[in-house]
């Protein structure tokens, strides 16, 4: 059972959750709240601390300013705050896709504060050589947003990333108010932000705590997969493959905790 908090953080309220107890370890991602991340969560329970939360924003973390934009440095900086909140020196973290954009941020702006950081699957597409191009269809999308609504700029995103969608099928179910809120933060504050991230690679290196990338052994058709190559080439540290695709920590629990135990004790 986990026990759920907030945080007053600089224009922001963040919602967290802990869970277990041991050696502290933080799951995030972005936009992906606490939520997805909660059977991942129990299944580490047992070993780890185990803090989630909701990105400012997004879900149960409120913004002060609705139409201020999230960047990786900042969601960084409410991971540091997060740490002191807590009186933690230190901490093991996991973030995925978005979220492992904001483990860079946190091991190149709080480099102290990181024993190790997975980051799974990135989509750091300023590192890739169509760079502009990916800029474009990024552009894109967020202006379909705008124009014609979350579903044809749903559909754009998840075929420029990557995914089959006739595969997959139609979406199941019906989005939620929240869904929808966070959909919207998503592509017109968040998506940009994210993507033109530029890791600062000698700052990664010089890290005291371990940058390890983190890549779906499903993946390789993704886009997030040629940018966790290209990062992991840039840090001369070959990447480890967790189970699963892009959202294995979800589809792929057990398994996906498993190696995740084994990445963190090297």
């Amino acid at each position: 059972m986990a026990s759920t908090h907030t945080l007053r953080v600089p224009g922001a309220r963040l919602h967290y959750e802990v869970r277990g107890s041991g050696p502290l370890l933080l799951l995030f991602g972005s936009p992906m709240g606490a939520a997805p991340f909660t059977p991942l969560a129990e299944a580490l329970a047992s070993e780890y601390t185990v803090v989630t939360h909701d990105p400012r924003g997004i879900s149960r973390s409120v913004l002060d300013d609705p139409e201020q934009d999230s960047t990786p440095d900042l969601r960084a900086d409410d991971v540091a705050a997060l740490l002191d909140h807590l009186g933690a020196d230190t901490a093991d973290m996991f973030g995925s896709s978005g979220g492992a954009v904001t483990g860079l941020a946190v091991a190149t702006r709080h480099p102290g504060r990181v024993r190790t950081v997975v980051a799974h699957e990135p989509p750091v597409l300023e590192l890739l050589p169509d760079a502009a191009d990916r800029r474009a269809v990024t552009d894109d999308i967020i202006e379909t947003f705008h124009r014609e609504g979350h579903g044809p700029a749903w559909v754009k995103f998840m075929t420029a990333a990557g995914f089959d969608l006739e595969a997959a099928g139609p979406p199941q179910g019906e989005f939620s108010e929240q869904d929808l809120a966070d959909s919207a933060r998503f592509f017109a504050h968040e998506l940009r932000g994210t993507t033109r991230y530029v890791p600062d690679v000698a700052a990664l290196k010089a890290c005291p705590g371990r940058v390890v990338v983190g890549i779906g052994v499903e993946s390789g058709g993704l886009v997030t997969y040629r940018t966790s190559t290209a990062l992991a080439d840039l840090l001369g540290t070959p990447p480890v493959e967790f189970p699963g695709e892009h959202g294995g920590f979800a589809s792929h629990v057990g398994p996906f905790a498993e190696t995740l135990r084994k990445t963190l004790a090297g």
